[in-house]
């Protein structure tokens, strides 16, 4: 593996924002970055619906929004919310809704390279995918703090460079990416083979996305 499996035992950092977003040194992390005009407002507020519609049939308070309900989950119900939820909007993405523009190669290129510019340094970049409207990546931080900041340094930076080339300006990226903790080899093998076969799912042509594979 790129690094190591989430460790419930050991030592790990919460930054809590518009969702938690969980990170421990060494661990792999499995982060998708998308788009600001990948996924319409009218199907985010669909969305926020059926999470509430979702907490509501299981019998919890949807009186309360589904965040501040999602805490209070069992571990179960938890584990289906999200993997529900994250389904429907990796689906989504495969639609690629919005102008597109990671389509042009000289634009993945930008991304691709900023994942690269600082592996072996910073982090261990393992496999990604640079898709039309997102980007799917492996990745393990030396420090649990370390992911957020990265995250940031890419966004900011590659958003930059692609407005400069565009001629414009404003928001390029979704603020706040998606982030998970790999937990098993099996569920890392399982993420590999996803983010290698995501432009087959979403019907892409060679010169369409940029997919880096990790050789160890």
């Amino acid at each position: 593996m790129l690094g190591e499996s989430f460790d419930p035992k050991a030592e790990w950092f919460v930054r809590e924002h518009f969702r938690p977003h969980w990170s421990q040194a060494g661990a792999v992390v499995f982060i998708t970055f998308r788009t600001h005009d990948s996924i319409p407002r009218a199907v985010l507020q669909r969305w926020e619906r059926e999470r509430q519609d979702w907490l509501k049939r299981r019998g919890y308070d949807a009186a309360k929004h589904w965040s501040a309900v999602l805490p209070t989950l069992s571990g179960l119900d938890r584990a289906d919310f999200y993997k529900h939820f994250s389904r429907c909007r990796e689906d989504f993405l495969d639609t690629c809704h919005g102008r597109c523009l990671l389509r042009r190669p000289e634009f993945a290129r930008i991304v691709a390279d900023s994942l690269l510019h600082f592996d072996g340094e910073r982090y261990r970049m393992g496999d990604f995918i640079v898709m039309p409207t997102h980007v799917h990546l492996l990745a393990a931080f030396p420090t649990a703090e370390a992911m957020n900041k990265q995250c940031d340094s890419w966004l900011h930076f590659t958003a930059r460079q692609i407005n400069l080339a565009i001629g414009e300006k404003g928001k390029f990226w979704q603020q706040e990416p998606f982030d998970h903790l790999v937990r098993s080899a099996e569920q890392y093998d399982y993420l590999r083979q996803y983010i290698a076969e995501n432009p087959r799912k979403a019907g892409l042509k060679s010169g369409e996305y940029l997919y880096r594979q990790y050789d160890g």
